[in-house]
């Protein structure tokens, strides 16, 4: 992909990055720092960030590790690892220091999905200074269980890192490889096209494929989401905060994002009640409605 490079966290693991400027023409409105989700990879952003481009953006980006084009934490790659959300936390500080800073003296605006709004939350909560401004869709702070008790899932999933399976699959994520996957049994978005042109990236480039996670990240999900979900955790968030949820979401709890932004000091919620859980690889009715939320909002602080 065109502008990417790859930088070492301190910890030493390999993190893809990369950057854009504003499209020729555009009106220069600053940076913005492009978070995916869990699985994802930067090339699934090629038209988001186009648009954002069109907008006037610098746009810069990168691969968690674990994920796309960086390093993987396990012997099979196609397994999602991690020990601790700090390591994430370890990336976006990195990438934020040896990538961002130098595009622009001034705090950027941030567009983050899923997880990688829940770990820009977990930023914006010990770096009040760090954003101008967030949007997140769909962030991660209460995960669906799809049938089974929460409770239980949280036990299960205790269970299984007891025991020493903390590197094994959650139970069926083996069968959530992209290139087996087909457009009916996808849980993310309604649009045909941009699943399949997900699903053609993956193919052409076998090296960013990636199935589900193992209980080792489900632990630290939990241990995670409880944390930022804690009383007082978002009424110390300080920076204005656009969360937009999904409300056929069958991955995280749209409830629990709107319960969230209930208590941020600058926070605003909306719901896409038509919309699936990656709602920027949604129907491009729902990805209208998306720009012009987002619009409105970042329109007040760039």
């Amino acid at each position: 992909m065109e502008g990417t490079r790859f930088i070492a966290s301190r910890d030493g693991k390999r993190l893809r990055v990369a950057t854009w400027d504003a499209a020729p023409g555009s009106k220069p409105r600053g940076v913005c720092v492009l978070l995916d989700g869990q699985t994802e990879f930067l090339e699934k952003y090629e038209e988001v960030i186009g648009e954002l481009r069109g907008r006037g953006f610098a746009v810069a980006a990168l691969d968690w590790r674990g994920q796309g084009g960086s390093a993987r934490l396990l012997a099979n790659p196609l397994k999602a690892h991690v020990g601790d959300f700090a390591e994430y936390d370890e990336d976006l500080s990195t990438f934020l220091e040896k990538v961002v800073r130098p595009m622009s003296e001034t705090p950027p605006v941030a567009l983050a999905h899923s997880m990688g709004g829940h770990i820009l939350l977990r930023a914006l909560h010990e770096r009040p200074n760090a954003f101008a401004a967030a949007v997140m869709t769909a962030p991660m702070l209460r995960a669906q269980t799809r049938g089974y008790p929460a409770w239980l899932a949280r036990a299960m999933c205790r269970l299984e890192n007891a025991i020493g399976n903390s590197t094994q699959w959650v139970w069926g994520m083996d069968k959530r490889d992209p290139l087996g996957m087909e457009f009916e049994a996808n849980l993310v978005t309604s649009d045909r096209t941009r699943f399949a042109r997900a699903g053609a990236i993956v193919a052409a480039q076998s090296d960013i494929r990636l199935a589900g996670p193992t209980w080792g990240w489900l632990e630290a999900a939990y241990r995670s989401m409880a944390r930022v979900m804690a009383p007082g955790y978002a009424e110390a968030i300080a920076t204005p905060v656009l969360i937009l949820g999904a409300g056929k979401d069958r991955i995280v709890d749209t409830a629990a994002e709107r319960e969230f932004a209930r208590r941020l000091p600058h926070g605003t919620f909306l719901e896409f009640a038509d919309a699936e859980h990656e709602i920027m690889m949604e129907n491009d009715s729902i990805r209208a409605r998306f720009w012009a939320a987002f619009d409105t909002f970042v329109g007040k602080y760039v």
